[in-house]
């Protein structure tokens, strides 16, 4: 254990707790501070993922621990706020649908490439992940912003789509560049020192999309 990991397990453990606020706080005008509180919660969830990944990268603290558990947190934080909000009635369904199918999707595939390469963090993947932390955030506070809500929610699912399949068409590629080139043959898209993950922010963190993700842990 060292403290990257200490921030991804402190990650984890304000998912619950994130529900919780949020759940309770439900829709009705009496619940806004706990949706205040639920908001504050997230952001500090986020922000751990910024900073765990700052802290392994300076450092050079790569565990497999984190490289499981950082995605793993990630995709918790976003699924669990998303699924909250849609059976609040204030997200719809098909929004949270795409994007938990998208995650999935591509965390499972990014195990089956790490068999045969790495593939370079992209851009998108780093908007992706801000975009939808702040159209979550915007979704948990209590105050209605006319178009900028779903707005800024159509863009996170757009990139969310588009660097889905840019990734899947990498992760192709990278497997019949390896298959071709025979036995023990490197990935076409070596991501640099330690990284392992299409929208890792850091060096070879696999946390999620997480734009501050350090050593060790790859991102999607």
């Amino acid at each position: 254990m060292n403290l990257p990991n200490g921030l991804t397990v402190l990650r984890l453990v304000l998912v619950p707790v994130f529900v919780a606020f949020l759940a309770t706080g439900g829709t009705s005008p009496d619940g806004s501070a706990w949706r205040v509180a639920a908001f504050f919660v997230f952001g500090v969830a986020s922000a751990t993922d910024l900073l765990d990944g700052e802290l392994a990268r300076r450092s050079g603290m790569v565990t497999d621990f984190g490289k499981i558990a950082d995605p793993i947190a990630d995709k918790a934080l976003i699924g669990s706020a998303l699924i909250t909000l849609s059976a609040l009635g204030e997200l719809a369904w098909w929004v949270t649908v795409i994007v938990l199918v998208r995650e999935v999707g591509v965390t499972a595939l990014r195990f089956w490439v790490l068999r045969f390469g790495v593939i370079a963090a992209s851009r998108g993947g780093k908007i992706k992940t801000v975009l939808q932390m702040v159209a979550i955030g915007l979704y948990i506070l209590p105050v209605h912003i006319g178009w900028v809500r779903p707005a800024i929610m159509a863009a996170a699912v757009a990139v969310t789509l588009v660097t889905g399949a840019d990734y899947v068409a990498r992760a192709l590629r990278l497997r019949r560049s390896v298959a071709a080139a025979g036995p023990g043959a490197a990935g076409p898209e070596p991501a640099g020192p330690g990284r392992a993950g299409p929208d890792a922010a850091g060096p070879g963190r696999a946390g999620p999309d997480a734009a501050g993700s350090g050593p060790g842990q790859a991102g999607t």
